[in-house]
């Protein structure tokens, strides 16, 4: 699984890069056929503005944002919510395969 992390007005620090690494590989547990995870990183005026886009297989891109006043805060709702995309979306192939 490839992870991205990308910074808009906004350098992406080693401890950063490393804490976004670490959230994104407990996405895997929710749903394995993860390929590619892509964190953009937005410095606004009034805080941060987190966005996760998750390349799963055989599916369109699941796109979450979030926007906090404390970057590792947004990140982690970000987290929190693309998991409970990844586990809905598994929930849904699972019930769609069991009802034939």
């Amino acid at each position: 699984m490839q992870i991205n992390v990308k910074g808009k007005h906004l350098e992406i620090t080693e401890a950063i890069d490393t804490y976004v690494r670490k959230k994104c590989e407990r996405l895997v547990r929710y749903f394995d056929k993860v390929l590619a995870i892509d964190c953009v990183i937005e410095k606004e005026p009034h805080g941060y503005h987190v966005e996760f886009i998750v390349d799963v297989e055989h599916h369109d891109d699941f796109i979450v944002n979030y926007r906090d006043a404390d970057l590792y805060a947004a990140i982690d709702l970000a987290v929190d919510r693309e998991a409970r995309v990844l586990s809905d979306h598994k929930q849904r192939t699972r019930d769609h395969k069991h009802h034939q």
